[in-house]
């Protein structure tokens, strides 16, 4: 199908490789449901805030962006970048490195700012990790994507995706590429975030904004699934569960949740 936007920037090799090697196998072995690609802007810095829910969404996430017209930098754990060649890859399309749960953590916070205010379209996990809602569903995120928001000017986007689990479930190594799965995506309106935006950052308003964004991701994902969320918005910190990382270590594949 046509795409409804043409790419304005240059894609450079890593990218355009990427796209020349995984997009004909995520047409071949995915079904689309798309909608309200619209609400991506054409042009200009934005922050798109996305569930996460497998580690193959982020190419499934890329692809219905790309189709839009945008090349994404997203904030990826660092340790991805110290892999042979994929490192090299990674670095070379612009990919923004977290250190999670350490010192440099601000270093993310400063070079996604820089990228938006560049005009670049950013993608940021709220959630810092793999949902571990035992449903899938969102958990409580964390506050940067506000501050990347609120400290650029630029608008938050949500974004809600469900069926790369299906292919991927998480933190297993074994896709199940066939039959083929139904990758749903869903863009919403930019988050309302204008009356914040001049006050000072405190945790109180950064909570604020970050509580807004997940809402409307939720939102989104509640229509993708036709279910309700939970009331409570699960947070692993008062859980006991791991923050990152595989939170069953003991077990090498986790259930493949179908729905």
């Amino acid at each position: 199908m046509p795409r409804p936007r043409r790419l304005q920037e240059p894609k450079g090799w890593a990218f355009g490789f990427c796209v020349a090697v995984l997009e004909p196998l995520l047409l071949v072995f995915t079904k689309r449901r798309w909608r309200g690609g619209e609400n991506i802007p054409a042009t200009g810095g934005c922050v798109l805030a996305v569930n996460h829910i497998s580690h193959l969404d982020p190419l499934t996430c890329a692809h219905f962006v790309y189709y839009y017209g945008r090349i994404v930098r997203f904030l990826a754990k660092a340790e991805i970048f110290d892999v042979p060649v994929v490192g090299r890859i990674v670095r070379s399309a612009k990919q923004i490195p977290v250190y999670r749960l350490t010192r440099d953590a601000s270093q993310s916070f400063t070079a996604a700012v820089a990228a938006v205010q560049a005009g670049e379209c950013v993608i940021v996990y709220p959630e810092g990790t793999i949902t571990r809602q035992p449903e899938l569903w969102p958990m409580a995120g964390k506050t940067g994507a506000a501050r990347i928001a609120l400290s650029s000017g630029a608008p938050v986007i949500p974004v809600a995706q469900w069926g790369a689990q299906q292919i991927l479930a998480p933190y297993t190594r074994r896709p199940r590429l066939l039959p083929r799965k139904t990758i749903s995506m869903a863009a919403g309106e930019p988050v309302p975030l204008d009356d914040l935006r001049d006050l000072p950052p405190t945790p109180e308003v950064l909570r604020q904004a970050t509580d807004r964004i997940m809402d409307e991701i939720t939102r989104l994902l509640e229509e993708i699934r036709g279910e309700k969320a939970p009331p409570q918005r699960y947070d692993p910190r008062t859980t006991g569960v791991r923050q990152i990382g595989n939170p069953h270590p003991r077990t090498r594949h986790t259930r493949d949740r179908r729905h």
